[in-house]
């Protein structure tokens, strides 16, 4: 099966890291992990500013691979204090999606860059 590698997204800054920001294969689209992260580099802020970028980056990258916000299934959030920042989270993805994909969430030991949250996500397309 072949696979489409998405490495540079219009609006997604550069990672420092060697990774594609998304891996498409046959119907599914894999999309790395995004953080609150601008050109200038990562911008601290509250667990909800901090999500609705990395939701930002995530549906543009989604969108870079020809999927769209309503053909995410599965939404991964690594969190660096779950406890204090998992209701303010769950609020940001209710204005996210109108049908709420599959979700993991759990608490790092430490995020890149000091973040509150990284988010990471799984798309589909129907029939292909």
């Amino acid at each position: 099966m072949s696979r489409t590698f998405i490495t540079a997204v219009p609006g997604v800054p550069a990672s420092p890291s060697p990774i594609s920001n998304a891996v498409v294969v046959g119907n599914t689209c894999h999309i790395s992990g995004q953080l609150a992260v601008y050109d200038d580099g990562y911008r601290p802020g509250t667990a909800s500013e901090e999500a609705a970028r990395a939701f930002d980056l995530v549906f543009k990258v989604a969108d870079a691979a020809g999927f769209g916000a309503d053909e995410i299934v599965y939404v991964d959030i690594a969190f660096a204090d779950i406890e204090r920042d998992l209701a303010d989270v769950n609020e940001v993805c209710r204005t996210r999606f109108s049908q709420f994909p599959a979700r993991t969430v759990y608490e790092a030991a430490k995020l890149p860059f000091g973040a509150k949250v990284k988010i990471q996500a799984i798309a589909m397309k129907d029939g292909v």
